[in-house]
């Protein structure tokens, strides 16, 4: 029996580690390890929760809940979640690793629990999801945000010229906030822009470097 539910915690990590593959993909906080670890490790406690307890039952005396160990398991992993999540410049990042690592116990657990079905299918269901949500398809696409470090001359209007430069071309600045350089005499411009869903990004900043003023742009 133990055997049989060492190979449901393997199983359950190999999904885990499944979603984290697409998420180091995409170069984001929580990858394969992360992801497996928590998978595998909310299978053991719903195995426990379920199984541990055993020879427990029909002891004088003694009550028992099994949805008590699983039940810690769905707040208690919320701790790694806001690990992920962090605020970049006005911007927060990481909730839909957060959301994955949150969901990627519950994979876990229903695995844990001998729900193989619902847990595999859900890993599929999250993966397909996860492509789709990043293609480019046009009804699904929504607009993203960039964080610029731009430094330019300090000369008079230097900074309200990129400004009007941004704006002149629809892009929302969120964020501005420029810094002195005393010893070079220059500005740093640190901008977070909202950009429409299909902007190339890319022929921007070329625009942006051919600009009077500036010296160097760099992305975030």
């Amino acid at each position: 029996m133990e055997v049989g539910f060492l190979l449901r915690v393997i199983l359950a990590g190999v999904c885990g580690a499944i979603i984290g593959y697409e998420r180091k993909s995409r170069m984001k906080e929580a990858g394969i390890r992360t992801h497996f670890v928590v998978a595998a490790g909310a299978a053991l406690m719903m195995l426990i929760s379920k199984y541990g307890f055993e020879d427990m039952i029909g002891k004088e005396g003694v009550a028992l809940d099994p949805s008590r160990v699983a039940a810690q398991v769905v707040s208690g992993v919320g701790f790694l979640g806001a690990g992920m999540i962090f605020m970049q410049r006005q911007t927060v990042r990481g909730l839909t690793t957060a959301a994955g690592i949150w969901l990627t116990a519950g994979i876990g657990m229903a695995i844990g629990a001998d729900l193989y079905i619902v847990g595999i299918g859900t890993t599929v269901l999250i993966l397909i999801a996860q492509k789709l949500l990043h293609s480019q398809i046009p009804w699904l696409a929504a607009p993203k945000t960039e964080q610029l470090s731009i430094r330019l001359r300090d000369e008079p209007g230097a900074a309200q010229f990129i400004q009007q430069f941004l704006k002149e071309r629809d892009l929302i600045i969120l964020h501005f906030h420029s810094e002195k350089l005393l010893e070079s005499a220059e500005l740093v411009l640190d901008i977070t822009i909202k950009l429409p869903a299909h902007y190339e990004m890319n022929k921007l900043l070329p625009l942006i470097q051919d600009a009077p003023f500036v010296h160097v742009v760099e992305m975030q």
